[in-house]
């Protein structure tokens, strides 16, 4: 078999060249990855990649690190080339593996790091020699987030370093010549004509662009190399500009290292120059003033940037698949728990239908539509808390008031063999945050620490604050349960929506990532310690407000008698919730007059501005937004009460509700009901 007659199950190995030949050749029965054909696909993904580089290239898979690399690396195996495609990473690199163990822990650790001409003494095709490198070490993560094995961008640069090192040599040996021109009298005319020919000489074969221009950056003189590297006759160049050669976007950086030069100090500056065909190379100068001239050294970058570039590339195409895969799960996740709520939805309904449907099982299929819509409504704002994307209600509250009045609540969620403990600090803690989101994020903490304890030890509960390093305070709410603990290896995913340790249908697995988004979304964060064995203790971070909660006790509400002089204008494009705002808001008792869009309700209000008492309007509508409908009415109609309303908002969830009462969908007829009151109250 070969590379140009792979059947479908090995297409991933396309485009390889001698390298897929290696991997087709060898037996791989006893090899711990198997044949090709069982490959795991992430590593399928990443290996086609690194064998379709043009760039020299390795992909280092699994615990131990099996090495494969594509046909550019061949050169820098030399004697290892026949067998080294699949074996283990230190046996590859046996002899460099001293150097090389503590630069792969950093990389499997998140600490990728980039070398730039770093020593190594390896066995090469050219045998035992002293050699340099430029690469780097990245990890790469499967679709579960786990390290799955390094990728590594090798460049040998041996020639270059050499090179750079006989120059400087050559540059040493030139300044103490002309030292030595300068201090000697003797045979001074034949000591000249010896320095000026090794300087010739030295000008003449450096492969990198030497040139001297004046104060203005006229050129001077240029060595051949301009001709080899830009196409360039030297004697064409002599009295032009050396601006004229540079790309336009880079001027300004090629005047800064000029200017720098001129000063007196070392200007360095890397920029685009024209090549004589028209074309653009890389080239990195570094410039020197003497007397009034700037002696300048160029050297050619073109293929190291285009490396970079390609390293850049190849790393950004493994990010979107990794991001391909959990955006998969987590559609995966929602699409189940929403097709469960809707069968029962739609079922019920189908039920209460039926003509001979029993009158005494009707509540019960009520019931049942009732609590389906309050888990969807719920989930939705676990999915959007988990984006930080909720509509937040944030309020002062006092933390440790707030929860204790979960305590019940908790105390019947973890059941008769959990001992709940809740320390309370020694004064109280506030914070600005959503009253509901945060006995949601409690709630959710305390029942997976009872799950972690299988129902039986101690949950304690414990609130304090504490000052950061840049001394903003803080509150503390630490959750700690008495169960197994959670595995290192699963530290990293336990926020990921849909991730759960739980049985098939114990869990939907968005807890925690509530939790997450949440204190995220409120300017806070959450922090996990455990070890195997010594439970766990969940840490939700919040900042801490210097204000202190308004008396609730001050609000005069409005009966509902009085809301049947209310006059309500309904600004919602949606039909359906339309209607349901119409019939809720006649229930109140209030009138009511409804509009598809902003346009709809402005003229509304310009033909009678004091006709209503109310405003309640969607906030996405097609054209104008809510937001800016409503600075819209407050502009022109000082003093009209307004109320929002939203399940999902980029601009309320960016930037908040503008000041503005704000109603989020989906809401109940009392919680209507009680927005309009506290609008009226007092």
């Amino acid at each position: 078999m070969t590379a140009d007659t792979l059947p479908p199950h090995l297409a991933f190995l396309e485009g390889g060249g001698a390298a897929t030949q290696l991997i087709l050749a060898r037996d791989w029965r006893d090899h711990p990855f198997g044949p090709p054909e069982t490959w795991p696909h992430d590593f399928r993904v990443a290996l086609s990649l690194v064998l379709n580089s043009p760039e020299s290239m390795i992909l280092a898979w699994g615990p131990d690190l099996h090495f494969f690399f594509n046909e550019t690396y061949f050169p820098l195996l030399g004697p290892r080339l026949s067998w080294a495609m699949g074996a283990r990473f230190d046996a590859v690199w046996a002899d460099a593996l001293e150097q090389a163990r503590p630069i792969i822990d950093e990389a499997m650790a998140g600490r990728t790091q980039r070398f730039v001409d770093l020593p190594w003494r390896l066995a090469t095709d050219r045998g035992e020699a002293d050699t340099f490198w430029t690469f780097s070490y990245s990890r790469v993560l499967d679709a579960a987030g786990q390290v799955a094995g390094l990728f590594i961008f090798t460049n040998e640069t041996t020639a270059r370093v050499l090179a750079d090192a006989a120059l400087r040599d050559s540059q040493e040996q030139l300044s103490v010549a002309l030292e030595e021109l300068r201090s000697l009298n003797v045979t001074l005319e034949q000591r000249v004509v010896e320095r000026t020919a090794e300087r010739d000489r030295m000008w003449d074969v450096s492969p990198d662009l030497l040139t001297a221009i004046d104060t203005r950056g006229l050129i001077r003189r240029v060595n051949p190399a301009w001709r080899d590297l830009l196409g360039y006759d030297g004697d064409a160049l002599v009295q032009r500009s050396i601006m004229e050669l540079i790309h336009r976007d880079d001027l300004p950086l090629a005047e800064t290292s000029l200017a720098l030069s001129l000063e007196g100090r070392v200007g360095r500056t890397e920029v685009r120059m024209r090549h004589a065909d028209g074309h653009y190379e890389w080239i990195a100068w570094v410039g020197a003033a003497h007397r009034s001239e700037v002696f300048a050294l160029g050297r050619h970058i073109t293929q190291q940037k285009a490396a970079e570039e390609a390293l850049r590339q190849t790393e950004e195409q493994l990010r979107q698949a990794q991001k391909l895969e959990a955006i998969g799960q987590l559609t995966g996740g929602v699409a189940h728990d929403f097709n469960n709520l809707l069968t029962v939805i739609r079922g019920s309904i189908d039920l209460l239908r039926r003509p001979d449907f029993p009158a005494e099982r009707r509540q019960r299929q009520f019931d049942a539509i009732a609590d389906a819509a309050d888990r969807a409504a719920k989930l939705t704002a676990q999915l959007l808390a988990f984006a930080r994307r909720q509509p937040l209600t944030p309020e002062v509250i006092d933390v440790g008031a707030s929860i204790l009045t979960l305590t019940d609540m908790i105390h019947t969620l973890s059941g008769p063999g959990v001992r709940l403990v809740v320390e309370q600090p020694p004064s109280p803690c506030f914070a600005h945050v959503d009253r509901s989101q945060l006995d949601t994020a409690i709630v959710n903490m305390a029942v997976n620490a009872r799950d972690a304890m299988a129902g039986q030890g101690t949950l304690t509960i414990r609130i304090g604050s504490e000052a950061s390093a840049d001394g903003v305070e803080r509150v503390m709410i630490a959750i700690t349960d008495t169960g197994e603990g959670i595995p290192s290896e699963r530290l990293d995913q336990i926020f990921e929506p849909f991730f759960t340790t739980k049985q098939l249908g114990a869990g939907t697995g968005l807890g925690l990532s509530q939790v997450f988004g949440f204190a995220r979304q409120s300017g806070g964060d959450v922090r996990v310690l455990s070890q195997p064995g010594e439970g766990a203790t969940f840490t939700l971070i919040l900042p801490q407000s210097p204000q202190q909660p308004g008396d609730a006790s001050t609000l005069g509400l409005v009966q509902t008698a009085e809301r049947a002089e209310l006059r309500v204008l309904i600004v919602e494009d949606n039909i359906e919730v339309g209607q349901f705002a119409v019939e809720a808001l006649r229930t109140l008792g209030c009138q009511t007059v409804i509009a598809t869009n902003a346009a709809a309700a402005l003229a509304e209000l310009t033909a009678d501005p004091a006709r209503f008492d109310l405003i309640f309007s969607d906030v996405m509508m097609p054209g104008q937004s809510g937001i800016d409908f409503a600075h819209d009415i407050v502009r022109d109609h000082p003093g009209q009460r307004i109320l929002l309303t939203s399940g999902y908002s980029q601009v309320i969830a960016d930037e908040g509700s503008h000041g503005f009462a704000l109603l989020r969908k989906p809401y109940t007829l009392a919680e209507l009901a009680q927005q309009i009151d506290r609008l009226f109250g007092g």
